[in-house]
């Protein structure tokens, strides 16, 4: 078997990616999701960053706000048991407090589980720059078009007025001549 293989846990993508949400303008899990994950209680994985808080500055973790707490709460229909675990505002880590997670949390699947959500932040990443790319290309490609209508107007007024001198000189030469005539000149 190979190394990547054996890193691997069986965890759908989509049931992970169901549990990143963005708060504070950023994509964070939280420690009750995390925990069902690697296979621990809440408390257990709380207690691990409690003991290792210098490991898990501001950007890496934070407390959710009463505010935020209380909105995430209302955005999710919980059962009565479900609603014990949310008594006190969960803990949500970043991208980097997730992969910190992994020093102070050394189980073999809480390992696997990790390298799994490490790869999925990453590729959430990569589709994002991706994404970005493709819109920036995008807007180059409608600034040109602008451009080039704006020239194309530009070439139609200049036959306009080409098509309208010539009417006038078509005009000028078929017009019934007035004045002085010699003679053999109608």
């Amino acid at each position: 078997m190979s190394k990547n293989k054996e890193d691997k846990i069986i965890l759908p993508d989509e049931i992970i990616e169901s549990k990143i949400f963005f708060i504070r303008d950023q994509k964070v899990m939280l420690d009750r999701d995390l925990a069902e994950l690697y296979g621990v209680e809440t408390k257990y994985l709380k207690r691990q960053v409690k003991r290792n808080i210098i490991r898990f500055p501001n950007d890496f973790m934070f407390e959710l706000t009463k505010e935020e707490f209380k909105e995430w709460r209302s955005q999710f229909v919980t059962s009565k048991e479900d609603k014990k675990g949310l008594r006190y505002a969960p803990y949500a880590f970043t991208e980097d407090g997730v992969a910190q997670l992994s020093t102070v949390l050394n189980s073999e699947r809480g390992i696997k589980v990790n390298l799994q959500i490490i790869r999925l932040f990453s590729r959430m990443r990569r589709m994002a720059l991706t994404h970005q790319e493709i819109l920036k290309k995008l807007e180059e490609i409608e600034r040109k078009n602008i451009e080039q209508d704006d020239k194309i107007v530009l070439i139609f007024e200049y036959l306009k007025q080409l098509e309208h001198a010539k009417q006038e000189e078509f005009t000028c030469q078929n017009r019934k001549r007035i004045g002085f005539k010699r003679t053999g000149e109608e």
